[in-house]
């Protein structure tokens, strides 16, 4: 959930929290970005090994707070209010320079609100998806946020109009990512064939994920297998408990023997080494398009909570590629509709259609050009000027 960070600057400090992976990822690349400027800069609060890499002297480890989905957040709600109260009283008794919030807004932004109000500036680090849903938050973020980075461009208009400073940086994955992906290297790292076809299954990181998205994915793959035996299937896992619960869904569903390989991490490779993927909602959409190549999209929840997504939502859309295009540039199959024969259908179109794997090439090569800045100086550049160091 949340990781914080104090910054030490020449004998003032800045506070960091990121709230998960991508915080700290985020996190991390900004302290690097801050550090040729800022060369007694010191870093403590909460955070991730990677923002420990840079020298972070964390509080609690960035693991506590890590929590997913609504019903877990309220169960841990008077723990997690606490950790978010002492660290509130620790920042308003040290007074940093300003506050970072890297992520994470359901505990950023009430924290970021407090201090701001106290008078320490606030800089919020990927702003909040409210041109997706909730978008009444915009109003607490004008209170909370004296700085907005954003990692879409067309969230600039969206702060700018709400009166919010913004500063759009960039994607880091656009420059994580090549222009042009090493599909043959990619392959030969998987011990795939460089003249299969190889469809990536991705049923996500999260464990609720996975729950709701095996069956249909892996019953896709089993009708995609029957069409075209000579397809090689390949499925990256998040991490070791990820692997044993889609194991533990496969037999249950009696699928063991659906030639799909399990492939620990790599799931950059994965989707290098692909011809078509199979994808989750979220941030794996986006490098699916970053690799340039063409996918399906499908997402399985509760159904309570399906309601409530779907009532609170204001786009047509639910994966990046589409968001960013403003169109369904690749095909979404949501809850009842993600069924396996029309995964596998939707799949094969993509696996086979020359054309539309140009017409995506061209579109995701244009997206990624977009995407692509130096995301650690504009962020450090936005920060040092918030702080009246730049």
């Amino acid at each position: 959930m949340a990781s914080s960070a104090d910054v030490r600057v020449g004998g003032t400090s800045l506070a960091l929290v990121a709230g998960e992976v991508s915080g700290d990822l985020l996190a991390a690349r900004l302290m690097a970005g801050l550090k040729p400027h800022l060369p007694d800069v010191s870093f403590s609060g909460i955070g991730g090994p990677r923002m420990l890499e840079q020298g972070l002297v964390s509080d609690v480890p960035m693991d506590t707070l890590t929590v997913r989905g609504l019903l877990p957040v309220l169960l841990r709600y008077r723990e997690l209010k606490g950790i978010q109260n002492r660290l509130r009283d620790r920042l308003l008794a040290e007074r940093p320079a300003a506050f970072i919030g890297a992520d994470y807004p359901g505990f950023n932004l009430g924290l970021e609100e407090q201090l701001r109000a106290a008078g320490i500036p606030t800089v919020h680090f990927v702003g909040p998806q409210i041109w997706a849903w909730r978008g009444g938050r915009i109003k607490k973020i004008q209170r909370a946020v004296s700085h907005m980075l954003v990692i879409f461009p067309f969230e600039e208009a969206i702060y700018r109009q709400a009166g919010v400073p913004v500063t759009y940086i960039g994607h880091p994955l656009a420059e994580t990512i090549p222009l042009v992906p090493d599909v043959a290297a990619a392959r030969r790292r998987l011990g795939l064939p460089e003249d299969a076809r190889v469809v990536t299954v991705m049923p996500g990181s999260r464990m609720s994920e996975i729950k709701y998205l095996t069956e249909p994915y892996v019953r896709a793959v089993q009708l995609l297998a029957a069409r075209d035996p000579s397809v090689r299937f390949i499925a990256p896992m998040a991490g070791a408990r990820q692997k044993a619960y889609f194991m533990e869904l496969v037999a249950k569903a009696g699928l063991q023997d659906v030639p799909l390989q399990l492939v620990d991490g790599e799931s950059h490779a994965c989707i290098a080494a692909a011809d078509a993927v199979l994808a989750a909602s979220g941030t794996a959409t986006l490098e699916v398009a970053l690799f340039k190549k063409p996918m399906v999209i499908a997402y399985k929840v509760l159904q309570a909570e399906w309601l409530l997504i779907r009532n609170m939502g204001y786009l047509p859309w639910i994966g990046l590629p589409n968001i960013l295009a403003r169109e369904f540039v690749v095909p979404e199959f949501l809850q009842h509709a993600a069924t396996p024969q029309a995964l596998a259908d939707a799949v094969w179109f993509q696996l086979t259609d020359e054309n539309n794997r140009a017409k995506l090439t061209e579109r995701f090569t244009g997206m990624h050009h977009s995407l692509l800045r130096d995301s650690a100086r504009e962020s450090a550049r936005a920060v040092l000027q918030v702080i009246g160091k730049a």
